[in-house]
């Protein structure tokens, strides 16, 4: 049997982009002792330059779940910017569908 994911509503996706507009502004770039640098513990750097945050330190985080949160930081903005898209896009082929039904029923 499939496991199904409930679909997502437009308040989940504005309480994501909470979550995101809430935490520390990115870019984050994870830095792993042993293949990024070889001296210090492995971290996820916040923001750049002037902007430079505090560095997030984990426990008990692999090498790819660091990377993973890292990377969420810029990822997931992008992916719920493209879900609005698509939702518009969908929206649009709708109401053109309906539109393009109207006008052929009269």
């Amino acid at each position: 049997m499939k496991d199904t994911v409930p679909l997502m509503t437009d308040e989940d996706i504005d309480a994501i982009h909470a979550r995101c507009a809430a935490a520390t502004p990115g870019p984050w770039r994870s830095y792993v002792e042993g293949r990024d640098h070889t001296s210090g513990d492995s971290f996820i750097m916040t923001g750049e330059g002037d902007s430079r945050g505090e560095d997030i330190e984990l426990s008990g985080a692999t090498p790819a779940d660091q990377d993973f949160i890292a990377h969420a930081r810029q990822d997931i903005p992008r992916l719920l910017a493209e879900v609005r898209r698509l939702r518009d896009l969908e929206q649009g082929k709708s109401s053109s569908l309906r539109r393009e039904a109207k006008s052929q029923a009269a």
